[in-house]
């Protein structure tokens, strides 16, 4: 019978995770039970993958504001500490920034505009140009924005992060001041002594601190990356990918997740005899067209993953072959030729023009975001995911 239905992608319904629950029988588990209940058979290079959340939930790798402000005071003393370049995020940031400024007795609050890191707009690029505003060369202050630009609300949220984050900061009985600045530079006018909490450009932001002067820099990498009094911890991103849990903890991202995929893997093969591709995910990398956001909040995508979902996809693009290298062919003619083509297609097609448009990222990348798409974060109740097909081509 001739193959009609290329990847498909099934979110899977599993129990509840807590602490302590043995996370990679569950996996196993739920994705035999899946298998028998739907009638689909399990292949070779299938990928079953599993969110962040419920393996941090098993691990209890969680942790407290009151931890979290033990050793920002370790780090910083009685410093004034700056803090820059945060997410706009009540999930992602507003229980850490809590335990920052009760770890604090003054902080200088820098925030990115007219957007964070991770595209939460605090103003459009419209009302700067409007204002005559440069957002790479002007600093403003907390009374010049509002002047400028008067109480402005998140689009999807509705909440007003000056406001919301400046009231965190005073209620844990911190001094704060609000400042506006895309340059990393700009904080070592209020204090030598820096926490910066942006995600993916820390590395560099923390390298012109250095360089501009700063004597104490840390990033939100750098806070609970080792246990404080037996809380949770992450050892490569500390509060990076960490989740409001309650009102006072946190769930960090998940530690060690390698032992978890390799060991969900063997048991598949040792009861189907079929090697099936495992990967913790979290954020996907996509960015919503409406609200500008681009979603990776989380340091990666995937923090493990077994050796088969390494590298980038080598694919041709069929419309680019139909149009150019076959255009006088039609129906079976066609789809021979671009099948006798796939099969014979090179092993690294990086630059070649039949590969152009083929989005090449990295698959744990791209099966992260389908992944994340597919669990939503919400009441779906499908914390893993089953993908077939994937890897699979137009000849096969």
């Amino acid at each position: 019978m001739q193959r009609v239905v290329g990847t498909v992608v099934r979110g899977l319904r599993g129990p509840i995770i807590n602490q302590g629950d043995d996370i990679e029988q569950i996996v196993v588990d739920t994705v035999l039970n899946a298998a028998s209940a739907e009638g689909f058979s399990i292949e070779d290079r299938d990928i079953v993958t599993i969110t962040e959340s419920i393996v941090a939930r098993a691990q209890g790798n969680y942790a407290s504001i009151d931890h979290i402000a033990e050793d920002v005071r370790a780090k910083f003393g009685s410093d004034t500490v700056g803090v820059i370049f945060p997410i706009l995020s009540r999930n992602r940031f507003a229980n850490c920034l809590r335990g920052i400024a009760k770890g604090a007795q003054r902080v200088v609050l820098m925030l990115s505009f007219p957007a964070d890191e991770v595209g939460n707009h605090l103003v459009s690029l419209d009302e700067l140009d409007e204002k005559g505003i440069n957002p790479w060369t002007d600093v403003l202050t907390e009374a010049e924005f509002r002047a400028n630009f008067g109480n402005k609300k998140h689009t999807f949220t509705g909440v007003d992060y000056i406001d919301y984050y400046k009231s965190i900061i005073e209620g844990e009985g911190a001094a704060c001041e609000v400042i506006f600045s895309n340059q990393p530079k700009t904080i070592l006018d209020y204090t030598k002594s820096v926490l910066t909490c942006d995600i993916h450009s820390r590395h560099r932001t923390k390298r012109i601190l250095l360089a501009g002067g700063a004597e104490k820099v840390y990033g939100l990498d750098d806070i609970l990356a080792q246990s404080i009094n037996g809380s949770g911890y992450n050892e490569a991103y500390g509060l990076l990918g960490s989740n409001k849990a309650t009102e006072d903890t946190v769930k960090l991202f998940p530690n060690n997740c390698q032992p978890l995929v390799d060991g969900i893997q063997a048991k598949l093969k040792e009861q189907t005899g079929k090697t099936v591709e495992v990967m913790v995910y979290g954020d996907g990398a996509f960015k919503d067209p409406v609200g500008q956001i681009w979603e990776l909040a989380d340091p990666v995508v995937s923090p493990a993953y077994t050796a088969g979902l390494a590298g980038t996809p080598n694919e041709i693009k069929l419309k680019y072959l139909a149009d150019n290298n076959f255009s006088h062919l039609r129906g079976e003619e066609l789809k021979q030729a671009i099948a006798s083509y796939i099969e014979n297609k090179n092993e690294n097609l990086v630059g070649a023009m039949e590969a152009q448009g083929t989005t090449p990222r990295r698959l744990t990348d791209l099966i992260g975001s389908l992944s994340d798409l597919t669990s939503g974060s919400g009441d779906k109740g499908t914390p893993m995911v089953y993908i077939q097909g994937y890897f699979d081509n137009y000849t096969k």
